[in-house]
């Protein structure tokens, strides 16, 4: 079923979403854009051929559609979150919900109780993690006791700390520490910069100890785009090990086995289908399946796409919800104590929230 959703904001993020709902027209369609200038919405009218409008009243006179997606800067945000609220209308919030504790503790008190709002935290969706979390729920290495990652920021990573883990909202002690390094950086957002001489970047480690599960959080400035440092992920498990896309564990008492997490591309060499991924395998069944097969989407695309479509589904009470406010609540509630503990040096630990129920 084609999931419409409208989206407030004009800038990167709600481009995307457009980008998105033109490759798999089938799969989403997006009914307006409120924007604060009508000179960004007659840009985004002529690109990309949906209407714009200056107000949300003007939007939903002209359509209701499924939700609203709120793409707007951190600060702009919880306010984004409660007019789409006040309207009775779900809404997809970006990550993350606001800026600091007492922003999201103020959201929550206003709106955590409608149950109308899901947040676009996209990481566990990636073809690759998703099907990491299906053979960690699936019991191959065990029951789940660390997870170490090194390849996104703060609630991002959380996020795929808490998830593998099986996590809710349990206290963590979070203990960080941050150090600078030579590094060259020549690949941003903006593209190749031509500039290999090296600069000084932070790099930031933390433990979050959830009172036996432990999550290990390791990133350096720009490690999204830097082609200089891999992203690698650890799941440490009762019986065994995932590392990336490798899996040991225990078969019997005393034959431990190895198998691999292989990836369908085709598009590949003399392969002459459409460049697409298809699936992932495990030991010769499918872990993962592309939802979006024949688009030609790259793993972020495919993981935005998904969960744009799930918000669709649940607001039209077909699917579960993809990811509740009250868990990015979560995820930023621990990135934040993780900034708070590399500048102070000391360990900070998180209570129970309002959210935590």
């Amino acid at each position: 079923m084609t999931t419409t959703f409208g989206s407030i904001g004009s800038g990167r993020r709600t481009r995307f979403f457009l980008r998105l709902a033109a490759a798999v027209p089938d799969r989403l369609r997006v009914g307006g854009v409120v924007t604060r200038s009508a000179e960004r919405g007659a840009e985004i009218t002529a690109e990309y051929g949906v209407p714009a409008f200056r107000t949300m009243d003007e939007l939903l006179r002209h359509e209701r559609p499924d939700y609203i997606a709120a793409a707007v800067p951190w600060p702009a945000m919880p306010d984004a979150i409660r007019e789409v609220a006040g309207h009775r209308m779900p809404v997809l919030a970006e990550t993350p919900p606001a800026p600091d504790v007492a922003g999201l503790r103020e959201l929550w008190r206003d709106v955590g109780g409608t149950g109308l709002v899901q947040v676009a935290e996209q990481y566990l969706l990636m073809p690759g993690h998703a099907a990491r979390l299906a053979i960690v729920r699936e019991g191959v290495i065990g029951e789940p006791t660390s997870v170490q990652v090194s390849s996104t920021h703060l609630y991002h990573a959380v996020s795929l700390i808490r998830g593998l883990l099986g996590i809710g909202f349990e206290a963590a002690e979070v203990r960080a520490g941050a150090f600078e390094a030579p590094l060259a950086d020549p690949l941003g957002f903006g593209g190749w910069t031509g500039d290999d001489t090296p600069r000084r970047l932070t790099t930031t480690i933390a433990t979050l100890d959830f009172g036996g599960r432990m999550g290990l959080y390791d990133f350096t400035d720009n490690q999204w785009w830097n082609p200089l440092r891999t992203r690698r992920i650890v799941v440490r498990g009762s019986i065994g090990e995932l590392a990336d896309d490798r899996v040991v564990r225990l078969a019997d008492p005393v034959t431990p086995v190895e198998s691999l997490l292989i990836r369908r591309d085709t598009g590949v060499d003399l392969n002459l289908e459409l460049r697409d991924l298809k699936h992932i395998s495990f030991d010769g069944r499918v872990v993962y399946r592309n939802p979006f097969d024949g688009a030609g989407l790259s793993d972020d695309d495919i993981a935005v796409a998904d969960i744009l479509a799930r918000t669709g589904a649940w607001a039209r009470q077909e699917g579960p919800p993809p990811y509740p406010l009250a868990e990015a609540c979560q995820d930023h509630l621990i990135s934040v104590a993780i900034g708070e503990s590399a500048r102070t040096g000391g360990p900070v630990t998180t209570g129970k929230e309002d959210w935590a129920r």
